[in-house]
């Protein structure tokens, strides 16, 4: 562990470090800050690496943020609950956004697959001996629409999701940011208490030097 020392008074600092992806860099800084979080100045930048995966996709490229906070700061037990509810909103929104391509997703694969049945059917009777050709081709309808079909499924998809899933992910972010309020409140009260006290200390020091 590290430890600094900053306007004459020595801080133990503790450290934490979060995986995130490159769009919620800003959100997850501004966040931490209202649980008393700050960017470790010691880690020039913010590192870009390969997480979870050994394919080096950039589908798995995420972002490791390295913060540090003083390991007694004011009110601190109150600031981990906080802090806790904020992690917990984040993943639930996490979650609510992969729901949005999910189901489409599942849609749009077992339409295709469905289709690609159709065809080798279609396959099978047209090479059969003798060849069934009307077979062949009502089979082969249904194959190609199972083939084409699955692009606009997936869009028509992922706009109902969205309609339906946008206003719970804003509802998230508001809870979100009300719970960043209190922690902000949080903090400024215990800034305020330690500048009381140290102008408390300083002056008993001037009163022992008066004497």
């Amino acid at each position: 562990m590290n430890e600094n020392k900053e306007n004459n008074r020595f801080i133990g600092y503790e450290y934490k470090q979060v995986v995130a992806e490159p769009g919620q860099i800003s959100f997850l800084i501004d966040g931490y800050m209202n649980f008393g979080w700050e960017i470790d100045e010691n880690v020039q930048d913010i590192r870009m690496e390969y997480y979870g995966s050994h394919t080096k996709s950039h589908h798995h490229r995420k972002s490791i943020i390295r913060m540090k906070r003083d390991r007694k700061i004011i009110n601190k037990m109150e600031l981990t609950r906080l802090q806790r509810n904020f992690e917990a909103y984040v993943e639930e929104i996490r979650h609510l956004e992969k729901e949005k391509t999910s189901l489409p997703s599942i849609v749009a694969i077992t339409t295709g697959i469905i289709g690609t049945a159709f065809m080798a059917g279609s396959t099978f009777a047209v090479t059969a001996n003798p060849p069934h050709i009307v077979l062949c081709i009502l089979l082969a309808i249904p194959g190609f629409l199972g083939w084409i079909l699955p692009y606009f499924l997936y869009k028509k998809g992922v706009r109902r999701q969205t309609e339906k899933i946008s206003p719970l992910i804003e509802e998230k972010y508001d809870e979100i940011y009300e719970i960043c309020e209190k922690g902000s409140k949080l903090i400024s009260s215990g800034t305020c208490s330690d500048a009381q006290v140290h102008d408390v200390n300083e002056q008993k020091t001037l009163k022992t030097r008066i004497k």
